[in-house]
């Protein structure tokens, strides 16, 4: 039987993020990190068709935005982002016609989708992370972080679906292209998660819940999937867990997964 919750992941890494969350009812594009055009291509390659009813906004970089102004005039309709994530926008923000508001701390809904965000430690204004609950099904996407603090690692549990970032090998960060400032950017606590972190997360606290475990916003120049997913395999073997384990691709969408 084919689930009632379906998640789209129509790209995930440095070049762009957008993912699509959708119940029978509603349909939430989190992120509009590509162009319009090329979410569109993307939504029509992954299948995700009707209406969509929001955009919900995780931080302002510009892997998360580049396609949002018109993005959301083509569908028209309301983009939801905090206080400090609309700040950050600036100028774009006046040409976007409509805006819901949510606290970082605080439960919202949207259609028959309950959106509960968790502010996670990155260099932008006020980012967060998000965890989804519908039709009985959790669902997490928990990227652009330099490190899991407590209140990700509640968040992270009981998930049914859990979409996780796996950036960077740290050997291939350190001996890689990058400079100097670039590196201890992305090795700070407000930088990236590495396969290491996650790992860790693995062998510890996970609940093992989860069907399925997407590895995302994996470094094109600091990581490789087969390395990414070997952290989390022997991560996994460690507690004996054996959820389905997928590498969220930059320019492709992920075969829809439904829950």
């Amino acid at each position: 039987m084919v689930g009632v919750v379906r998640l789209s992941i129509l790209g995930s890494g440095s070049r762009g993020n957008c993912t699509v969350i959708s119940t029978t009812r509603t349909t939430v594009v989190v992120d509009a990190g590509f162009s319009r055009r090329e979410i569109r291509r993307r939504m029509a390659a992954a299948g995700v068709d009707g209406p969509v009813h929001a955009i919900l906004l995780s931080h302002e970089h510009h892997d998360h935005i580049q396609g949002l102004r018109l993005l959301a005039a083509d569908f028209a309709v309301p983009v939801y982002a905090n206080r400090g994530t609309r700040q950050a926008l600036g100028p774009m923000a006046e040409r976007i016609a409509r805006w819901e508001a949510f606290r970082s701390d605080a439960p919202f809904t949207i259609g028959d989708i309950e959106v509960n965000p968790v502010p996670v430690p990155h260099d932008a204004a006020e980012p967060v992370a998000f965890t989804f609950r519908a039709e009985g099904v959790k669902l997490g996407i928990i990227t652009d972080l330099g490190h899991l603090t407590p209140a990700v690692r509640r968040a992270m549990q009981g998930c049914d679906g859990l979409m996780a970032e796996a950036n960077h090998d740290l050997e291939m960060l350190k001996t890689g292209p990058y400079d100097w400032a670039l590196k201890q950017r992305v090795l700070s606590s407000v930088g990236h998660l590495s396969n290491d972190g996650l790992a860790e997360y693995l062998t510890g606290e996970f609940d093992g819940r989860a069907a399925c475990l997407v590895l995302a916003h994996l470094s094109r120049q600091n990581n490789l999937p087969a390395l990414a997913q070997l952290a989390a395999e022997r991560a996994l073997a460690y507690r004996g867990y054996r959820p389905r384990l997928c590498v969220a691709p930059q320019d492709a969408p992920l075969a829809p997964l439904f829950f």
